[in-house]
C-alpha cells in the first residue's frame, strides 16, 4: 500500500492476463524475478473467455451436429436432431472454466500476485492500479504490456449488443439465430458463420475485398468457398456496407455491391472486420511511450519498447494478433528482463483457421520464396490418397510443401484438410531445425494417420513419392 508519497515496489509488472500476460508473468517468475499481474477482467484473457477456446468449442459442437445430419451414406441415419443450444452453451462454458481455473492455479504454483483492477502509467516507471476498493501506486523495475484488443467497430454498425454484435456476443447467444448476416470474410467471421450455418442458421457474410480470407493462398480458400456453397452459405464480395436499420424486429443492412445497393435482413448482425489494439486508456505518454498509426506499440526483437524498462507483447506489438505469438513473446521479453539473450524470430509462424475444411500454413508460399530468390520446388499430397482421411470420411484437400531446389530445404508449408491446425505443427518443427525434404522423407510415419501426408510430400520433393506419381 502506499504510505505517503511512498509507492510499493514490483519486480516485474505485467498488465493484462491473457495468453501473453500470464505466461510472460509464470515465465519471470520461474527466472526469479517477483511478479505482480494486474489485470482488469479474467485471467485468459479473450482467448480463453470470449475467443480462441469459446469459439472452437462451437465449431466443434457444430461440427458433431453436421456429421450426424449427413451420415447417411456411412450406413447412419438418424430421424431427426435435436440441439439444445441452451446445453451446448453450457458446456462451451464449462469447458472455458476448467482452462480460466487452471491458469489461476498455475500463477498461484509460480508464486505469481494477482490484482484485478486497471491501470494507468503515471510516469516513466510508476502506475497507479484502480481497484474496487482503492487506487495504489506502484513502482516497477521492469513492466510488460499484454493488454490485447477488441473487435473493431464500424461507425455506421455500432455495437449494441443485441441485434448488431460483435464476436463476444456472437459466443453467447441464448438461441440460435433463423438469420445471420456477417460483416467481414475474415477468419473470425468465417469460422463463426460457417458454425452457425452447421447449425441451421441462413447466414451471408458481407466481404469487402474480392475474396474471403484476404491475403491468404487463393488455392487454399478455394475449397473453403465450394463448402460454403454447399452449406448454402451466401458469399457476397465487394460489398460496401453503408448502414443498419435496427427499428424493426430484425435488422436491415444495407451494402453497396459493385456500384448497386442492395439490402440484407437477419435476425443477428455479426460485424467482423478486425480488432484494435488495447493501448488507448493506458496513459502511454505519461511513460514516454507513443504508438503508430494503426495503435500498436513499436518495439524491437526482444519485445523492449523506447523506455528500456517497458515491454510490450501480444496484439498491441503488432500483426499478426495470435494467441500462440503473444505466448512465445511473453517468455522472450520475461526472459530478456532476466538478462537472456532471447529474440523472436517469426520464420515459422503457424497460422491456422478452423473453416471447412480447415486450413493451415507456415514459412514462404511459392510465391514468396520466389520472390525471396530462391530457386523453389514444390509438391502437393492429395488427402485423397491418404487411407486415414478417407477412413475419416475427410478427404478434401493436400498438404503442400515449398522447398528450396538445391538443398531440398523445407521453407514452407500449405495445408487444407483434416486436421490442419494440429498437422502444422511437424512443419514448424522442421523449419526451426533446418530440416530438409530428406530429413522428413527418412522419417518413419505411423500407419494410418494424416501426418503421412507430410512425408509423402516430402517424397515429391526428393522424386521418389510412392503414393503419386512424381514429377
Amino acid at each position: 500500500m502506499v504510505v505517503g508519497d511512498f509507492a510499493t515496489e514490483v519486480d516485474v509488472l505485467v498488465v493484462g492476463g491473457g495468453p501473453g500476460g500470464y505466461v510472460a508473468a509464470i515465465r519471470a517468475a520461474q527466472m526469479g524475478k517477483k511478479v505482480t499481474l494486474v489485470d482488469k477482467a479474467e485471467l485468459g484473457g479473450v482467448c480463453l473467455n470470449r475467443g480462441c477456446i469459446p469459439s472452437k468449442a462451437l465449431i466443434h459442437a457444430a461440427d458433431e451436429v453436421h456429421k450426424v445430419k449427413n451420415a447417411s451414406h456411412m450406413g447412419i441415419e438418424v430421424d431427426g436432431v435435436n440441439i439444445n443450444f441452451t446445453e451446448m452453451m453450457k458446456w462451451k462454458d464449462d469447458v472455458v472454466g476448467k482452462l480460466t481455473g487452471g491458469v489461476a492455479s498455475l500463477l498461484k504454483g509460480n508464486k505469481v500476485e494477482v490484482i484485478q483492477g486497471e491501470v494507468y502509467f503515471s510516469g516513466e516507471n510508476t502506475v497507479k492500479v484502480a481497484t474496487e476498493k482503492d487506487s495504489t501506486t506502484y513502482q516497477f523495475n521492469h513492466c510488460i504490456l499484454a493488454t490485447g484488443s477488441r473487435p473493431t467497430e464500424i461507425p455506421s454498425l455500432k455495437f449494441d449488443g443485441e441485434k448488431i454484435i460483435s464476436s463476444t456476443e456472437a459466443l453467447s447467444l441464448q438461441e440460435i439465430p433463423d438469420k445471420l448476416v456477417v460483416v467481414g470474410g475474415g477468419y473470425i467471421g468465417l469460422e463463426l458463420g460457417t458454425a452457425y450455418s452447421k447449425l441451421g442458421t441462413e447466414v451471408t457474410i458481407l466481404e469487402g475485398m474480392d475474396s474471403i480470407l484476404p491475403g491468404v493462398d487463393a488455392s487454399m480458400v478455394r475449397m473453403v468457398k465450394r463448402n460454403l456453397k454447399k452449406l448454402g452459405v451466401n458469399v457476397v464480395t465487394h460489398a460496401m456496407v453503408q448502414s443498419a436499420d435496427t427499428s424493426g424486429d430484425g435488422v436491415t443492412v444495407t451494402a453497396e455491391v459493385k456500384g448497386k445497393e442492395k439490402t440484407f435482413s437477419a435476425d443477428k448482425v455479426l460485424v467482423s472486420i478486425g480488432r484494435t489494439p488495447n493501448t488507448d486508456e493506458l496513459g502511454l505518454d505519461q511513460a514516454g511511450l507513443e504508438t503508430d498509426d494503426k495503435g500498436f506499440i513499436p518495439v524491437d526483437k526482444q519485445m523492449r519498447t523506447k523506455n528500456e524498462r517497458i515491454f510490450a507483447i501480444g496484439d498491441i506489438a503488432g500483426q499478426p494478433m495470435l494467441a500462440h505469438k503473444a505466448s512465445y513473446e511473453g517468455k522472450v521479453a520475461a526472459e530478456a528482463i532476466a538478462g537472456e539473450p532471447s529474440e523472436v524470430d517469426y520464420r515459422a509462424m503457424p497460422y491456422v483457421i478452423f473453416s471447412d475444411p480447415e486450413l493451415a500454413y507456415t514459412g514462404l508460399t511459392e510465391k514468396e520464396a520466389k520472390e525471396e530468390g530462391y530457386d523453389v520446388e514444390v509438391s502437393r499430397f492429395s488427402f485423397a490418397a491418404n487411407g486415414r482421411a478417407l477412413s475419416l470420411d475427410a478427404a478434401e484437400g493436400f498438404f503442400q510443401v515449398v522447398a528450396d531446389k538445391g538443398s531440398k530445404q523445407i521453407l514452407g508449408a500449405q495445408i487444407v484438410g483434416p486436421e490442419a491446425a494440429s498437422l502444422i505443427s511437424e512443419v514448424v518443427l522442421a523449419i526451426e531445425m533446418g530440416a530438409n525434404a530428406e530429413d522428413i522423407a527418412l522419417t518413419i510415419h505411423a500407419h494410418p494417420t494424416l501426418p503421412e501426408t507430410f512425408m509423402e510430400a516430402a517424397e515429391g520433393i526428393m522424386g521418389n513419392a510412392i503414393h503419386m506419381v512424381n514429377k
